[in-house]
C-alpha cells in the first residue's frame, strides 16, 4: 500500500458525526478534567498539566511539576435509511438502502509541565487534535460518493508561560503535526456498469466486462505542518478569565491516486492491433479476452493544498461558594477557509487526469478530484457547573451545543452532520496528596439529517446525472479517564 497521497487530511473529513466532542473534524478530547463540564470554563479553570494544549499561559499557576495523561473511548453510531443513487447517466444504482455506521475509537494524550523561575514556566504535550474514521459496506448504494475515510492527526506542542503581574499570564505553544489518513470510494463509469450484459446489444456481441463494477479509487498518505497557539489567563480572586487562540495550519499533501479497472476508451488504442475500435469515446474490445477493454491499476502523483481552521475561545470559572462555582465558554471556528478540495495532477507523465480533466469531466487542466465544501464559520457555547463534594472528591457537569459548518445544499454522504447536543458528566478523585484521577462521561444527540448529493466540475458547475439521497441519524458517547502526578 502506497503510503503518501493527495487526500488523506481533507477528504477524510467525512462522517464528521463519528468525531466525537467535535466542531467540524476538529477533536476536544485532550483534557479528561476539562470534559466534565463539557469543556465550560476549559484554560480558565486551575487543573492539571492538560493546560498545556487548553491554555498555555494558565501554566504559571500550576504548583511545581505535574503530569497529566489519559484516554478517551469514543463510540459513535451513523444509521442511514431511505438511501438511493443514480450513476452518471442517470439509471438506478442497486445496493443497500440501509444501514449502520459504527466506531469504536481509544484517543490517548499525556501532558508535563514544570517551573524555569517564579514567573516563567513550560510544559510539553503529545495529543490528537483532529482525527475520524468511518467505513461503508462495498455494497451500499451511494458507494459512488464515498466508501471508506479514515484520518489521525497527532501533535506534539512544546509550550512557555510567563506571569505578566500578579493577575495575568500569557503562554505561547508551537505545535508540530502528523497527519495521515485515508480516502476511498467506487467510480462510477457513465453507469457501464449499471448498464450491465444490455451493453451487449450495443456492441452487437457478448463483450460486457463485470470488472467495470469492482472499479476503486483509494488515496492514502501523509503529511508534516506546524501551527502555534496562544493563551492570555487571568486570576481575579473568585473570577478567572481565559483567552486562547489556536492557529490554522496549512499543509500540502503530495503523494498518489490510485485507481483500478478503468475503461480503456478507442481513442486511446485507436490503432492498436490489439483492441477492435468502436468508437473514440466508447471502450475499445480487447482481442485477449474479447470483452470491453480496462487499465486494471493506474496511479498518477498528485497534490492538495489544505489549511485547517484557526480556534478562538473565551472561558470564564466564576467561584460562588467555597463548594460551588460555575464555568463557561464561547467558541469561534474559522471553518470558511474551507472552500474545497482540489485534488491536482503532480506528475510529468499523467495518466488518470488525461480523462478527468477533460471538458465533458472536471473541466480543468490538471484536476483529478473537485469537490465543492463551502463551510462557514461557527459558533459554540458551552455551560458547567463544579461542585467541592469533599476533600478527597469533585463532581462536574456540563452542556454544551455545537453549530454545524455545513450548509443544507452542501451535504454529503461523507459528512450527514447538523447542529448538535453534549451533556457530560465528570468527578476529580485525590488518590493522595500528589496523585488523582478524572473520569467523565459524555452523550451527544443530533438532529436526522438529509442529504442530497451531486458531481461539480472544478469550475463549481454540476456534471452528470449522478447523486445520492439518504437520511441519516447520528449519535456518540464518549467514557473518558485521565492520572494526574504532581512531583
Amino acid at each position: 500500500m502506497l503510503r503518501k497521497a493527495s487526500l488523506p487530511l481533507a477528504i477524510s473529513l467525512a462522517l464528521v458525526s463519528q468525531s466525537a466532542f467535535a466542531e467540524g473534524y476538529k477533536l476536544f478530547e485532550q483534557s479528561v478534567s476539562a470534559a466534565g463540564n463539557a469543556y465550560a470554563g476549559r484554560g480558565a479553570q486551575i487543573t492539571d498539566a492538560s493546560l498545556v494544549y487548553s491554555n498555555p499561559a494558565a501554566l504559571t499557576k500550576l504548583k511545581g511539576a505535574q503530569f497529566s495523561g489519559g484516554a478517551n473511548l469514543i463510540y459513535a453510531t451513523t444509521r442511514y435509511s431511505d438511501a438511493s443513487a443514480q450513476s452518471a447517466n442517470g439509471m438506478p444504482v442497486t445496493g443497500r438502502d440501509s444501514g449502520k455506521l459504527t466506531l469504536s475509537e481509544l484517543v490517548p494524550f499525556a501532558f508535563y509541565s514544570d517551573h524555569f523561575t517564579d514567573n516563567l514556566s513550560w510544559g510539553i504535550g503529545v495529543y490528537a487534535p483532529f482525527g475520524l474514521s468511518s467505513d461503508y459496506n462495498d455494497d451500499w448504494v451511494g458507494r459512488y460518493f464515498g466508501d471508506e475515510t479514515s484520518i489521525k492527526v497527532v501533535s506534539m506542542q512544546p509550550t512557555v508561560a510567563y506571569k505578566l503581574s500578579q493577575d495575568w499570564s500569557f503562554g505561547l505553544g508551537v505545535n508540530v503535526n502528523y497527519a495521515e489518513g485515508t480516502l476511498s470510494k467506487f467510480k462510477d463509469h457513465s453507469g457501464l456498469c449499471e448498464l450491465g450484459t444490455n451493453i451487449n446489444g450495443l456492441y452487437g456481441a457478448n463483450v460486457y466486462n463485470a470488472a467495470y463494477c469492482n472499479s476503486h479509487y483509494e488515496v492514502n498518505g501523509d503529511d508534516v505542518a506546524a501551527g502555534y497557539n496562544l493563551g492570555f489567563h487571568g486570576d481575579l480572586g473568585s473570577t478567572k478569565l481565559a483567552l486562547v487562540y489556536h492557529s490554522e495550519v496549512k499543509y500540502t499533501l503530495k503523494g498518489d491516486s490510485e485507481i483500478t479497472n478503468t475503461p480503456i476508451t478507442g481513442a486511446n488504442v485507436a490503432g492498436n492491433p490489439n483492441f477492435i475500435v468502436v468508437g473514440a469515446n466508447l471502450p475499445a474490445i480487447s482481442l485477449a479476452t474479447g470483452k470491453l477493454a480496462s487499465n486494471s491499476y493506474l496511479s498518477e502523483q498528485s497534490k492538495l493544498d489544505l489549511t485547517t481552521p484557526a480556534n478562538l475561545a473565551f472561558s470564564i470559572d466564576q467561584k460562588l461558594t467555597d463548594v460551588l462555582s460555575v464555568q463557561a465558554s464561547v467558541n469561534w471556528t474559522g471553518w470558511s477557509s474551507f472552500e474545497s478540495i482540489d485534488i491536482v495532477s503532480d506528475d510529468a507523465t499523467p495518466s488518470i487526469s488525461l480523462s478527468t480533466q477533460q471538458p465533458q469531466n472536471l473541466n480543468k487542466a490538471g484536476y483529478i478530484g473537485y469537490i465543492p465544501e463551502h463551510w462557514q464559520d461557527t459558533w459554540s457555547f458551552s455551560v458547567g457547573t463544579t461542585v467541592q463534594y469533599n476533600e478527597e472528591l469533585t463532581l462536574k457537569t456540563g452542556l454544551a451545543y455545537d453549530e454545524n459548518p455545513i450548509s443544507s445544499s452542501h451535504k454529503t454522504a461523507r459528512v450527514p452532520t447538523a447542529d448538535r447536543i453534549w451533556w457530560t458528566w465528570g468527578a476529580n478523585w485525590a488518590l493522595t496528596p500528589e496523585q488523582s484521577v478524572d473520569f467523565a462521561y459524555g452523550y451527544m444527540w443530533m438532529n436526522k439529517v438529509s442529504i442530497d448529493e451531486h458531481e461539480y466540475s472544478a469550475n463549481g458547475d454540476r456534471i452528470y446525472n449522478s447523486g445520492v439521497q439518504a437520511t441519516y441519524r447520528n449519535k456518540a458517547q464518549v467514557l473518558a479517564v485521565q492520572w494526574n502526578y504532581k512531583f
